[in-house]
């Protein structure tokens, strides 16, 4: 089954390969509801910066200089609009960068709004930059609020037989189910159910 995930390591594979030997770059991140509290803008664009500083995207002495200053005196460390700052910097020697987030939905609403003013701030200096996000329907308004130049979305609807053939297997391959209780209708009244839910999605 093509999940949400799997499209988006296969679009950031693709990238890659098209990038590599050329003057462009691919960074990505993984959203993750697990880790939503650590997840905010600051630390989002902090992790760009690393990836764009790792691969050899220059000004590595002016990257360490910068949070060398910000931590001296007991200070808190780069303040966001600094740390994007510095990478418009550091991508903007590239022709082309793109930048991948995958299930932007995972994050905290407060985390999320504020990132993706920072993702259309980075766009609009930066014109070589290009954003491929993936997230469920709810957050369209957020992203038509914040992205609305040039976007394009694509509706990945889950296929259903995939799904229903998924949950069948998992239930028959499950050997703590009390064979009693699980009757074949209430396994299909469970198929039905996530079915259901899938579609709404």
């Amino acid at each position: 089954m093509l999940t949400r995930d799997k499209i988006s390591s296969l679009v950031i594979d693709t990238l890659s390969k098209q990038a590599y030997g050329q003057n462009m770059a691919v960074l990505s991140l993984y959203c993750d509801y697990r880790g939503r509290e650590d997840q905010s803008a600051v630390n989002m664009v902090g992790s760009l910066l690393t990836q764009a500083a790792l691969g050899g995207l220059g000004i590595i002495r002016e990257i360490r200089s910068a949070f060398g200053k910000s931590g001296r005196g007991g200070g808190e460390g780069l303040q966001l609009a600094e740390m994007v700052q510095l990478f418009v910097k550091t991508i903007g020697s590239l022709e082309r960068v793109y930048i991948c987030v995958d299930a932007i939905d995972e994050l905290l609403p407060q985390h999320r709004s504020e990132f993706l003013r920072v993702l259309r701030q980075i766009i609009q200096e930066e014109p070589s930059a290009r954003l491929f996000l993936t997230g469920r329907p709810h957050i369209r308004g957020g992203l038509d609020k914040h992205l609305t130049k040039g976007a394009y979305l694509i509706h990945i609807v889950p296929d259903q037989g995939d799904i229903a053939r998924f949950l069948s297997w998992k239930m028959d391959d499950d050997d703590d189910w009390d064979p009693d209780l699980m009757t074949e209708d209430l396994k299909n009244g469970i198929v039905k159910t996530i079915l259901e839910k899938a579609s709404e999605m």
